[in-house]
């Protein structure tokens, strides 16, 4: 006698797929929760720095590695009079990545009234130009927003000429398609040997820790990270200190307008 053959059940397939989607997407959503309520009652008794003296204008940058900010509770802080007036966030990276918290925290530190400034971080290795086509196919900048930032941090093996002509084609396609000038951040050892006077128009975020009261750079800067471990209500991790050199009249005319 001959064994009847099982039919196969195809329609299983797309149900499994089905149900492995909605508890991974129930899974992650309930993480999201948990971490964004962890976020909300992270509290310090302290920005946990020594912050230096004589300037107005705190302010953090964040990335995905901060997770969830949660961004009322970084506006709401104030430690002795000194509360954070501005973040830069990192936007995109490269030819084509985005940072996957980027459009979060860009629209709640707006709405919690925080100024913000989104950055680019760059590649030597790539092509300049389609660098800045990511950055502008991903962010759009309003009046009251600081001016874009490239984060230029490393060589990667090209030679210090190669990567000076990527930095100004993606500044030079950035600043026609903003009509404001970009920011440069770089830390001041790096700026210094690599990209010295050439782009001295330019304004400078400059990275320099361990410094007491500004940093050693061989030019004019306007925005100083002087330290990486400070700790700010709403965010579980460390995050990067800044200040502004100057008040908030010059601070306000470094806006776009």
């Amino acid at each position: 006698m001959k064994r009847k053959k099982k039919k196969t059940k195809w329609w299983l397939i797309p149900v499994m797929i089905f149900f492995v989607l909605s508890l991974y997407i129930t899974v992650m959503y309930l993480w999201q929760q948990h971490e964004e309520e962890k976020a909300k009652f992270t509290m310090y008794p302290g920005f946990g720095i020594q912050l230096p003296l004589g300037y107005q204008l705190h302010g953090i940058d964040v990335s995905f590695y901060q997770e969830f900010v949660y961004w009322p509770s970084v506006k709401k802080m104030n430690e002795q009079g000194i509360k954070i007036g501005f973040a830069f966030i990192k936007a995109t990276e490269g030819l084509s990545n985005t940072d996957k918290q980027f459009k979060r925290n860009w629209l709640l530190a707006k709405q919690a009234g925080i100024t913000g400034g989104a950055y680019h971080f760059f590649l030597a290795t790539k092509d300049g130009t389609q660098q800045a086509k990511n950055f502008i196919k991903n962010v759009q900048l309003q009046p009251g927003d600081l001016p874009p930032v490239l984060d230029i941090e490393q060589l990667y093996g090209v030679s210090p000429q190669l990567m000076r002509k990527r930095i100004t084609d993606w500044l030079r396609v950035i600043e026609a398609t903003y009509h404001v000038k970009p920011i440069i951040y770089s830390n001041a050892d790096f700026y210094n040997r690599n990209l010295g006077d050439a782009f001295n128009k330019y304004p400078l975020w400059v990275a320099h820790y361990f410094e007491n009261n500004q940093p050693r750079v061989s030019r004019n800067w306007t925005f100083w990270q002087h330290n990486s471990g400070g700790k700010v209500n709403g965010i579980t991790s460390l995050v990067d200190f800044n200040v502004f050199n100057g008040d908030t009249t010059a601070f306000n005319n470094l806006l776009i307008k």
